[in-house]
């Protein structure tokens, strides 16, 4: 019999104090924002939540929309704090997708109610936050709070590009969430970019060019 395999858990948060797991949604994409979140369990939280949790690329957009709303209302009966941060795409043009994904995590852990004694962060590039920072490659399939933070930042980006797309009609993004479909890219040609649309991206560029 195959075993399952591992889910995350409050392993890596053991011991640390206050320990805020952090991370982004939205770094591949042509258009819209970086979101990040970051996610602190007050203390560890009922089954029936902690079943609904991981990594949110595994997840159907059913089960992540059900997990957010478990993750919201756990933060209204303060089992957990949370921030969400962001930064648009003229920032990620002015910085590098990189420099705005960090961004987007200082602005998410400055929202949680009080500073972290530890942040856990998905990836090998560690952001300047004011706090320790620890990196967890594969993190949001190892720790519960990182896959947390997966879920909210990939559930909040998902939402704002769906409100961008009757307001920026024909690219779709409501499909595609601004990543790089041939769908997206037909658009591009035919449109041109949009405000939304990410300077600095080969792709955005080329269809600048030709609008120019």
């Amino acid at each position: 019999m195959r075993t399952p395999p591992p889910r995350p858990d409050l392993a890596l948060e053991a011991g640390a104090g206050r320990v805020a797991g952090v991370d982004e949604a939205g770094r591949g994409p042509l258009a819209g924002p970086v979101v990040a979140a970051a996610v602190v369990f007050l203390r560890a939280p009922p089954s029936a939540i902690a079943s609904l949790i991981d990594d949110s690329k595994k997840l159907t957009a059913a089960r992540r929309d059900a997990a957010f709303a478990a993750l919201r209302g756990a933060a209204r009966d303060g089992l957990l704090d949370l921030g969400i941060g962001a930064a648009s795409a003229a920032e990620i043009g002015t910085h590098n997708i990189l420099r705005a994904t960090h961004i987007a995590m200082a602005r998410a852990v400055a929202r949680l109610g009080t500073l972290p004694d530890l942040a856990l962060v998905d990836g090998n590039q560690p952001p300047r936050l004011p706090c320790r920072v620890r990196c967890v490659i594969g993190g949001d399939a190892l720790s519960l709070s990182i896959a947390a933070a997966s879920i909210l930042a990939k559930v909040v980006r998902d939402r704002a590009m769906t409100r961008l797309d009757p307001r920026w009609p024909g690219y779709g993004f409501a499909r595609h969430a601004g990543y790089p479909t041939a769908a997206h890219l037909a658009a591009l040609e035919s449109l041109g970019p949009s405000p939304h649309h990410r300077r600095g991206f080969r792709p955005v560029d080329q269809a600048a060019f030709r609008f120019a």
